[in-house]
């Protein structure tokens, strides 16, 4: 017993190894206990949001909290191990002739400290912002689904600034105050160096303002078609009619022409009929009025159909056909224009004519000879004879 007893009091670098092991304890407590004790607290943290909200979003909550809280607990397990040890832990106590060693470790325990509270309060905001997109998806306004996220992302940044502010201040004794206020010289050259990235921000406060276009709608700028799905700080996710996910500057969203086609009240569909030139003008007539009236009384097109016999064109006579559908919805616009095609179809055919496509005909005429045939001239052949000939 007494051997145990000296071997605890024996000191190494300090502590006696009882201390160590005290330490090394509490170390495997906050080890072993930190997923039990974060989803506790969690649920406490939880208790004093949930009175903001009328459904169960605990699950969520401990989703975003649970490991920020695992890592913020074990760090402070951590703190309390050291506290029995002959360490100092506090920035009043560090001496600057401390062992370069010994400083690094305190230094870099506070930047794990900061950034873990950061961390925590991130997910928390998160989990606001998680709330908010619940209840702005259940109104018809689709303003606030854009306003959300572009809130949470600018509580994100404030919340990473303000924690690197504080790392500077604290852990690396920078005045901090006098730092902002250096700024004013400095202010200039980050200026340009971040133009790009302060030109997208105040694009992004111009789109809120003006409101070109909100999530959700079908947009076309710069060549690129498709449905608006987040409004962030520096850019704009669309996804293309090619279901690929485009990120485009705010910027390039408000200097270049943009087209809202959600906002459009019909769809435009413009194309013409081509016949061959042995349709008669009857049939001509008969098709172009029963078109009309097919889509007059079309239950899904406006009042300002034209259907009339346009041109005639090098090889075949046209027909053109113009009509509003009313609707925004893609696939139905695609079935619309079908239904329209197939009864072009069908009354084409119904009055015997016939859909033209690119020809050229040639007409060769062989005129005869006033004299009769014209028979080639022979040329002059030698004369070919026998010895006799000659005498």
């Amino acid at each position: 017993m007494t051997n145990w007893k000296e071997i605890l009091q024996y000191e190494f670098l300090g502590n006696t190894v009882s201390e160590y092991l005290l330490a090394l304890g509490i170390l495997l407590f906050g080890f072993i206990f930190k997923t039990v004790l974060s989803r506790l607290l969690s649920g406490i943290m939880y208790r004093l949001v949930k009175r903001f909200s009328n459904e169960d979003y605990l699950p969520e909550f401990r989703r975003l909290l649970l490991q920020p809280l695992e890592v913020l607990l074990f760090l402070v397990f951590l703190y309390f191990a050291f506290q029995v040890l002959d360490y100092p832990l506090e920035s009043s106590q560090l001496r600057k002739s401390d062992p370069f060693l010994k400083t690094f470790l305190f230094r870099t325990y506070q930047v794990f400290v900061i950034v873990a509270l950061a961390w925590v309060v991130m997910r928390f905001v998160d989990f606001v912002g998680l709330i908010f997109k619940y209840r702005s998806e259940k109104t018809a306004s689709k303003l606030d689904d854009q306003l959300v996220p572009f809130f949470k992302d600018f509580a994100k940044v404030m919340v990473v600034i303000f924690a690197f502010l504080v790392m500077l201040g604290s852990v690396f004794e920078v005045n901090v105050a006098g730092l902002v206020a250096g700024l004013g010289v400095g202010g200039l050259a980050l200026a340009f160096a971040a133009k790009e990235s302060l030109e997208n921000l105040l694009a992004s406060f111009t789109i809120f303002l003006d409101h070109p276009f909100v999530v959700g709608d079908l947009v076309e700028v710069g060549g690129i078609t498709g449905t608006i799905e987040k409004i962030g700080f520096r850019s704009t996710r669309i996804r293309t009619l090619e279901k690929t996910f485009v990120t485009v500057p705010n910027k390039f969203m408000i200097d270049k022409p943009l087209n809202n086609l959600t906002l459009r009240t019909f769809r435009r569909v413009n194309f013409d009929v081509t016949l061959t030139y042995d349709t008669t003008s009857e049939q001509l007539r008969a098709i172009t009025t029963e078109l009309q009236q097919y889509i007059d009384k079309h239950p899904n097109t406006n009042q300002d159909g034209v259907v009339r016999f346009q041109a005639l064109a090098d090889s075949s006579k046209n027909i053109l056909v113009l009509y509003f559908v009313e609707s925004m919805d893609w696939t139905e616009y695609v079935t619309i224009k079908e239904e329209v095609a197939y009864k072009i179809v069908e009354i084409v055919e119904k009055h015997g004519a016939e859909f033209a496509y690119p020809t050229q005909t040639l007409y060769l005429q062989r005129q005869a000879a006033e004299t009769g045939p014209r028979v080639p001239s022979q040329p002059d052949m030698p004369y070919i004879g026998s010895d006799s000939d000659l005498k």
